[in-house]
């Protein structure tokens, strides 16, 4: 591994910020919340997927394919993604289907190690999903981390990447220029996006927790240019200034969130991709 990008035990793990695992309730700034699964379960979004979603979109792509799932909490949303993908059982596990890994590899980050650790304990798939903790926005640490993991595969790019309810904390913490550079680098390095975005009232209310328990609001949301219809206004980022274009909108979740797949049609994904075919 890179410099600074500790492997133990075959699970992944990265130089990541401090945070603290000890949480009020309600308290999670960046959205590492212990039991996210539990008031939002998995199968709220899985269920919009279509079956056979990937044969679809790569039905002549070489295997297996590539994903990133960015703020992945403790996995339950990957692990039932990455079911719902193969076509799998929700009792089949990597002892009853040993050629997944040959279909799919899905490497999944989250800032908070303790969530991270959970995932990795839990897992039923530990050949073919990865969990590591990272910060996407640290660049120095995410730059070798992710360039090591899909050197692995001889590749630079990620065949679809997936960031689930995580757009809302990435520009809370980061800013309206955070949040474009998060779309940016996303869009570059992944073919296809599924995208999550949280409305702006999930901000008003995330805002509100953190007043209601005596702590400092997030630094950005007051002076947040980037505001209203949310999914409409990441659209626009993603088609206008990220080279990507809006394949489908698989409909909404039963807590009015839409799942949006965005494919690259720009010279910074493809360029990645001839490079990466010519060596």
């Amino acid at each position: 591994p890179p410099p600074g990008v500790r492997r133990a035990e075959g699970k992944m793990a990265a130089p990541v910020s401090e945070v603290s695992p000890v949480l009020e309730p309600g308290a999670a700034p960046y959205g590492n919340f212990p039991n996210y699964s539990r008031f939002h379960p998995p199968e709220g979004r899985v269920s919009l997927l279509p079956g056979g979603l990937l044969r679809s979109l790569f039905p002549a792509a070489a295997r297996p394919l590539l994903g990133l799932d960015v703020g992945c909490n403790s996995g339950e949303l990957s692990v039932a993604l990455y079911r719902h993908l193969l076509g799998l059982q929700e009792s089949e596990g990597s002892l009853d289907q040993p050629a997944a890994g040959k279909d799919l590899n899905l490497l999944c980050c989250d800032i908070d190690p303790v969530l991270i650790e959970r995932a990795q304990q839990c897992s039923p798939f530990p050949a073919s999903i990865s969990f590591a903790n990272l910060d996407i926005m640290d660049s120095s640490a995410r730059e070798p981390f992710l360039s090591s993991y899909l050197g692995r595969f001889g590749r630079s790019t990620f065949d679809i990447g997936f960031c689930m309810s995580v757009t809302m904390w990435i520009h809370l913490n980061h800013g309206d220029n955070g949040l474009m550079e998060f779309l940016s680098f996303l869009s570059s390095l992944c073919k296809y996006l599924l995208i999550e975005p949280q409305p702006w009232k999930c901000y008003r209310a995330a805002a509100r927790r953190l007043r209601k328990l005596g702590r400092n609001d997030f630094d950005h949301f007051r002076s947040l240019a980037i505001n209203g219809d949310m999914a409409e206004r990441i659209t626009q980022i993603l088609t206008k200034d990220c080279a990507m274009e809006l394949v489908c909108c698989f409909g909404s979740t039963s807590w009015d969130r839409s799942l949006l797949l965005f494919k690259s049609n720009g010279s910074n994904y493809e360029g990645r991709e001839s490079s990466e075919q010519e060596q």
